[in-house]
């Protein structure tokens, strides 16, 4: 497996800082020892000032160096005056005291002015320089501290980001020992996140289902115990029942008849698919029926007959659960008074889908 395209960057960024590296080391520029000498002379200058006055080089800064050099120049030329005012008046002297003067004209006067013309010249041409010098001095002066602190500062990045380099290739070398071939690549890597996050998707989906599955699992058994509530009142009751007609009757055969005719209803309920049967009032019954019509899931059908008070005359009836409108056929059992008909026809058409 090729290297990727940022460790080639990394390596050749280290190849340039280890190559301004020897080419630093190799320029001795000595600017660190030069640093250290200048500051142990900074330390001797401050025990002892007359360092300077005695010519010691480099034991202060330059601007000590400059008062210190300024004030020498002032004394040198009040000696230079004392100089030639002494030899003026000692030659002065001789001249007088001499038994023959010294031939002096013109001549000689005008040699000397224009030797002195061409000294002065020549003392400011060299002041010239030299203040041309001290301007470059202190106009190079901050480049060069630039250029050394930029230098000081690549220095120190180049040593850090190779320091840290070695630590990247440490930390690398410890992976692949602890990750030994065949490792993933990075579009085998993408390929099996995408492959993960498709596979996380249908679990996800898979989910759902399965939760809605509890939910509608969990209002049947809701359902189905309120259903073995009511079933158990209602054999409460009935047993109830049975024993006062047992204490009322000494026939024996009306435990074997209620028993048969129990079965026999809990057989028709099963047959019809008959869920619940109460009485809201005196008049009305409220039927609940549970179909599976064809190519469809199981649901409920509720049939409320409405009777006329104290008769068995159909007065009403009432359907819930079919998209069908089956109002002419409610209509003619009624008129017809036949319940029977009307729940078989209900239940039918409830049946094919209706």
């Amino acid at each position: 497996m090729s290297p990727p395209p940022k460790d080639i960057d990394h390596s050749g960024k280290l190849e340039i800082a280890r190559a301004l590296q020897s080419k630093l080391d190799a320029a001795k520029l000595h600017i660190v020892e030069d640093q250290e000498r200048f500051d142990a002379l900074q330390s001797a200058l401050a025990k002892d000032p007359g360092l300077v006055s005695e010519g010691v080089a480099g034991t202060t800064d330059p601007a000590i160096v400059a008062a210190e050099v300024a004030s020498q120049i002032s004394f040198l030329r009040n000696l230079k005056f004392q100089y030639l005012e002494q030899k003026a008046k000692d030659q002065y002297i001789k001249t007088i005291v001499s038994d023959e003067a010294p031939s002096i004209n013109a001549e000689d006067n005008e040699l000397l002015r224009i030797e002195n013309e061409k000294k002065k010249e020549i003392l400011s041409a060299a002041k010239a320089r030299l203040a041309e010098k001290y301007s470059d001095v202190h106009t190079l002066a901050p480049l060069v501290e630039q250029d050394y602190n930029k230098a000081r500062a690549l220095t120190q990045e180049a040593a850090v980001l190779a320091s840290k380099i070695l630590d990247a290739r440490l930390t690398l070398t410890r992976l692949r020992q602890a990750h030994p071939h065949p490792r993933l690549t990075i579009p085998a890597a993408n390929a099996k996140l995408d492959a993960q996050v498709a596979e996380m998707q249908e679990l996800d989906d898979e989910l759902q289902q399965v939760n809605a599955q509890v939910e509608e699992v969990k209002e049947r058994v809701k359902t189905g115990a309120r259903e073995v509530e009511r079933l158990r009142v209602e054999r409460a009751d009935l047993e109830k029942t049975v024993k006062i007609g047992q204490d009322e009757t000494q026939d024996g055969r009306v435990v074997g008849l209620y028993d048969w005719y129990t079965v026999s209803l809990a057989l028709y309920r099963t047959l019809v698919s008959l869920e619940t049967s109460h009485f809201e009032s005196e008049n009305e019954l409220h039927l609940t029926y549970a179909i599976t019509p064809r190519g469809s899931r199981k649901k409920n059908l509720s049939i409320n007959l409405l009777f006329v008070p104290n008769s068995r005359q159909l007065a009403d009836a009432q359907i819930e659960g079919l998209a069908e409108d089956i109002g002419d056929v409610v209509g003619a059992h009624v008129q017809a008074n036949d319940v029977p008909g009307l729940i078989a026809a209900v239940l039918s058409r409830a049946r094919a889908g209706a």
